[in-house]
């Protein structure tokens, strides 16, 4: 018989053997359970109004909610009522991530229209690096509805990373290119 101590540790180690081995599954194809000729809502099909939607009127749906609060098809939004779903442009919000895509992306939220950058060293220099937030103020696409903050730091002569200024055309800049690329997603999507 074995000793009681090596009954406590045994048990549990017997449980994870069998629910490892419950969880192999077989070599086996198993059929696709959505049939062939689905036409429904996510299933890419020419008929699917989410292929050729990026949002409504200037104003996109994204997470099943449009800017009028109302729950649509398909969608995960629980019918929590108006002001549940993204609150900012989809076209800004896209265009913005294209724009700094460059960067490495620290952060990004969909319902507050806030993106936020890593720290970026442009190649070729290594005394200096820049940081990028964006904010998406607006469920239309104007040239308000983005603002954009740049960051930049530069190597000191300890090593030390102190802040620099930014130009401010530096900042004007990016916000164009923003508005750019969300006027032409919003012609490519009219066009469509």
């Amino acid at each position: 018989m074995l000793p009681r101590s090596s009954l406590a540790w045994l048990c549990p180690a017997a449980c994870l053997a069998v629910l490892a081995l419950a969880g192999c599954s077989s070599d086996a194809l198993k059929p696709n359970p959505t049939p062939p000729n689905y036409q429904g809502l996510g299933s890419g099909s020419a008929g699917d109004p989410s292929v050729n939607r990026m949002g409504g009127e200037d104003s996109g749906v994204i997470f099943g909610i449009d800017k009028s609060g109302i729950n649509r098809p398909g969608s995960s939004g629980g019918g929590a009522g108006p002001g549940t779903g993204i609150g900012v442009n989809a076209f800004l919000w896209r265009g913005a991530l294209d724009t700094i895509s460059f960067m490495p992306l620290a952060s990004a939220d969909p319902f507050g229209g806030v993106i936020i950058t890593d720290w970026y060293t442009p190649p070729g220099t290594s005394g200096e690096r820049f940081k990028a937030t964006v904010y998406i103020l607006s469920r239309d696409l104007r040239a308000d509805g983005v603002k954009a903050n740049i960051y930049r730091q530069v190597l000191d002569s300890r090593g030390q990373w102190v802040d620099a200024p930014v130009q401010a055309s530096t900042v004007t800049e990016i916000e164009n290119k923003i508005l750019a690329r969300a006027r032409t997603m919003r012609e490519q999507m009219a066009a469509s």
